[in-house]
């Protein structure tokens, strides 16, 4: 069969299916697609441009022939699998934390660093955190031109960051609310987040920061190759369905005026600028929604430090910041002949 053989694994999941989607939407030259799941979500099925295909139990044979996997499982499932894919062949583009950090593993943005997937050592690409990958894409032309020395971002986070159960929970807690009743405890997030802002609703990782704040300090410097970029970031879960929107203060080496930082961005590949305060063009996470670029607007110069500027970054966090980053750099790999077609 001629075309790219694809193994979705975790098919069923919110980001699996958005992947199953995006590789018919965006034309992906696929020859066979299998749709893999856990055990208890074998028999399912998963939409296809207009077929209905069935989900099979994940299993070591299913990879046998596989070019291409996309992997958006827990990390603890990715650190088992991931590996067995990669032996069987195929290049696995993995969308779990499990292998971020691997020295031995390219993370991936593919308008800031296509060049990493030149050298795939274990066969696995990982594909980073969703408020990671929107932010560097809008830093990335900004560092070309004055070379960022330091980042401070607080982030918006949807309550769809936490999957199709936290959505639940928010759209249940939203109509207890518009009812006036007592709103049930919080069993996905954190807290209530309906009404509310939550900056705990994350694993608490070391010196006082969450998990999520850590992958955007590691994983920034990772993807933008320069050690030196300091981050220090405040990530808050809000009452949003989709869309994650962060405040970016960025200080740089060298001067960089408002006017050249919107022209960059003008000719950025993934970003669409909306800098018109007077006219409400503005990024927003209900217009990013859909969408696969990253919005970025608000630009600003930073009156606080030298060489500074504020901007406001938006994008749809199930579909740049994880599946359609992830069909990118499927794409990258097809571009340099790492798969066929």
């Amino acid at each position: 069969m001629s075309g790219i053989s694809v193994a979705v694994v975790g098919a069923t999941g919110a980001v699996g299916e958005l992947l199953c989607q995006l590789l018919h939407e965006r034309q992906f030259p696929v020859g066979r697609l299998r749709l893999l799941a856990s055990a208890r979500s074998a028999g399912r099925t998963v939409a296809y441009g207009d077929s209905q295909l069935p989900v099979e139990p994940l299993h070591p044979e299913a990879f046998a022939g596989v070019h291409l996997v996309l992997a958006s499982t827990p990390a603890s499932v990715s650190r088992e699998w991931s590996p067995i894919a990669a032996r069987a062949g195929a290049i696995v583009v993995d969308n779990s934390s499990a292998w971020r950090m691997d020295p031995e593993v390219p993370l991936v943005v593919p308008e800031v660093n296509p060049q990493a997937l030149t050298r795939i050592p274990k066969g696995i690409v990982a594909n980073p955190n969703c408020s990671t990958i929107q932010m560097v894409v809008a830093l990335q032309p900004l560092h070309a031109h004055a070379r960022i020395k330091r980042v401070v971002v607080a982030t918006y986070q949807a309550s769809s960051g936490k999957g199709a159960k936290a959505l639940d929970e928010l759209d249940r807690q939203a109509a207890a609310l518009g009812r006036g009743e007592p709103v049930a405890a919080a069993a996905v997030h954190a807290d209530v987040l309906a009404g509310n802002v939550l900056t705990h609703d994350w694993k608490l990782g070391p010196d006082g920061f969450s998990e999520e704040e850590w992958k955007m300090i590691r994983e920034t410097r990772k993807i933008m190759g320069d050690e030196s970029i300091q981050v220090a970031p405040t990530t808050v879960r809000v009452p949003v369905r989709y869309g994650h929107a962060e405040s970016v203060a960025v200080e740089f080496h060298e001067p960089l005026d408002a006017e050249t930082a919107r022209q960059a961005l003008r000719q950025a590949p993934g970003v669409v600028l909306l800098d018109d305060y007077e006219t409400g063009q503005v990024p927003t996470p209900r217009s990013s929604a859909g969408r696969d670029e990253v919005f970025v607007g608000r630009i600003r110069r930073d009156p606080t430090v030298p060489h500074g500027l504020l901007l406001w970054v938006v994008a749809d966090n199930l579909r740049k910041g994880a599946a359609t980053n992830a069909l990118q750099i499927a794409e990258e790999l097809r571009r340099q002949g790492r798969l066929p077609g």
